[in-house]
C-alpha cells in the first residue's frame, strides 16, 4: 500500500519544495521524480553551509589578509630576523595584537636572561667582600708603574693576580650581563625599526591608546619622556645595587645625564621601539625591586651586600656605629653633617693627572728596556769632546826666532 501511494505523493513534495527554493518548477519536479524513483524513505539532501559576510570574516579573524614578513623581505636566520619571526608568531599564530606581541616577546627574552642576571648578582656580592683588598693591591700596582723599578711592578701585579685566583674573584665578570643585554637591545631595536620602515601593514593599526600607529612617532611625546625617566631610574638603581667604588662618583654623575642628553635624538623613533624599550625598563625596575628583598635573595642564593663603613685614617679614631657611613636607603643621622663630595671636575682632573703620570712612567720604562734599539735606529749623539775621524787641528806656524838678527840689525 505504501509503495502504491509513493507515486501519488511526488507532486505534493514538489509543491512543498517550490516554496523553499526559488528555482524553476521543473528542477523540483526532476528532484521529486528522482526521489520517488529511489524511494520515499531517503533523507532530504543536506543544505549548503551559509556563507558569512566579509565584515563578519574580518571581525572574527583580524589577521586575515596580512602579508607574512617573508613576503616583505623581513625575517631570516640572523638575530634580527629571528626576533622578527618571533614577533610574527606571537601575532599571526597566537592572535596577539602587535603591541601585545612586542611586550610579550620582550618579557620572554628578559626571563631567559634571568639566570645570567642572578649569576652576575652572586659575583657582585662575592666581589664586594674582597673589594677593599683589591683596591689596595690595584693602588700598589699603579704606584709601582709610576716608579722607575720594573721589578716592583711585577711584584705588585703578581700579588694582585694571586689574590684574585686564591679567592676566585674577577672584576671583569661584572661586565658579562651588559655584554649580553646590549646585543639583545640592538637586535630588538633593528628588528622593530626595520618592520616600521617597511612598513608592516599590521603595525599601522596595531597600537594602543593614543598611539594606534606603531610605525609612526608618538604624536604627544609621552612615550619618549616615559622611556627617558625609566632609563634614568634603571641607571640610578642599577648603580646602587652594584659594587661601589671610590672613583665611581664622576662616572655615575655622567650616567645620570645620558638619558636627558639622548632625549632630543629619540623623539622621532617609531612607537614600536618605545613599546619594547618601556617594557624592558619596567621589567628591569621590577627585577631590581625584587632582588632587594633579603628573603628572596637568600632563596636564590644571592648573598646580601656587606655594610660599608668609613675607613679611619692615620691620627683618627675608629668611628663608632653611629658615625659609620649610612647604608643605602638610610638617612644621615641627626647632628652629623654629610661628608663633602669631590666635584666631578676636580675628580676628572685628578684622574687625568694620574693617567698622565702612569703614561709617562710606562714610556720611561719602555725607553729603558729599548735603549739599545733606540740608539741604533736614531741619529748618533756626540759623547766625546773631539771627533777622532776629523783631521787634527794644527796651530798656525810661527816664524823662527832669531835673536842674533835682532841684535845685529
Amino acid at each position: 500500500m505504501m509503495a502504491a501511494a509513493a507515486p501519488r505523493l511526488g507532486p505534493l513534495i514538489c509543491a512543498l519544495r517550490v516554496q523553499r527554493c526559488r528555482g524553476p518548477v521543473w528542477g523540483c519536479g526532476a528532484s521529486a521524480v528522482r526521489g520517488a524513483a529511489t524511494g520515499a524513505g531517503q533523507p532530504p539532501p543536506p543544505t549548503p553551509p551559509e556563507i558569512p559576510e566579509p565584515a563578519e570574516i574580518l571581525e572574527n579573524s583580524p589577521n586575515l589578509g596580512e602579508p607574512r614578513l617573508e613576503e616583505l623581505g623581513l625575517g631570516g636566520s640572523s638575530p634580527v630576523g629571528m626576533i622578527q619571526n618571533l614577533l610574527e608568531f606571537l601575532h599571526m599564530d597566537l592572535g596577539l595584537p602587535w603591541w601585545g606581541a612586542i611586550a610579550t616577546g620582550t618579557v620572554g627574552a628578559r626571563i631567559l636572561l634571568l639566570p645570567l642576571v642572578l649569576r652576575g648578582q652572586r659575583e657582585a656580592a662575592r666581589l664586594s667582600l674582597h673589594l677593599p683588598q683589591l683596591q689596595r693591591l690595584s693602588q700598589r700596582v699603579a704606584e709601582a708603574r709610576r716608579g722607575s723599578d720594573p721589578n716592583q711592578v711585577a711584584v705588585a701585579y703578581s700579588e694582585l693576580v694571586s689574590y684574585q685566583r686564591r679567592h676566585d674573584v674577577n672584576p671583569l665578570r661584572g661586565f658579562l650581563v651588559p655584554l649580553v643585554q646590549t646585543p639583545l637591545f640592538v637586535s630588538f631595536f633593528l628588528a622593530l625599526q626595520g618592520m616600521a620602515a617597511a612598513p608592516v601593514p599590521g603595525l599601522l593599526r596595531g597600537g594602543l591608546g593614543w598611539f594606534p600607529d606603531l610605525a609612526a612617532p608618538d604624536p604627544f611625546y609621552v612615550l619618549p619622556v616615559l622611556v627617558t625617566a625609566s632609563t634614568w631610574l634603571v641607571l640610578e638603581l642599577g648603580a646602587e645595587t652594584g659594587v661601589s667604588a671610590p672613583g665611581a662618583g664622576p662616572v655615575r654623575q655622567i650616567l645620570r645625564l645620558l638619558p636627558l642628553f639622548f632625549l632630543p635624538f629619540i623623539l622621532h623613533f617609531p612607537t614600536a621601539v618605545f613599546t619594547y624599550w618601556l617594557t624592558s625598563n619596567s621589567f628591569s625596575l621590577l627585577q631590581t625591586g625584587l632582588l632587594r628583598v633579603p628573603a628572596l635573595r637568600a632563596k636564590l642564593g644571592v648573598a646580601p651586600p656587606p655594610l660599608v663603613k668609613a675607613t679611619p685614617t692615620s691620627g683618627q679614631a675608629t668611628p663608632t656605629p653611629d658615625q659609620a657611613t649610612p647604608t643605602l636607603g638610610q638617612a644621615t643621622p641627626p647632628g652629623h653633617a654629610p661628608q663633602a663630595k669631590t666635584g666631578i671636575l676636580q675628580q676628572l682632573r685628578k684622574e687625568w693627572r694620574e693617567a698622565q703620570a702612569t703614561h709617562e712612567a710606562e714610556r720611561r720604562q719602555w725607553r729603558l728596556r729599548n735603549h739599545l734599539q733606540l740608539a741604533a735606529k736614531g741619529p748618533l749623539r756626540q759623547t766625546f769632546a773631539q771627533n777622532p775621524l776629523n783631521p787634527p787641528k794644527t796651530a798656525p806656524s810661527e816664524p823662527p826666532k832669531r835673536p842674533w838678527k835682532d841684535t845685529l840689525g
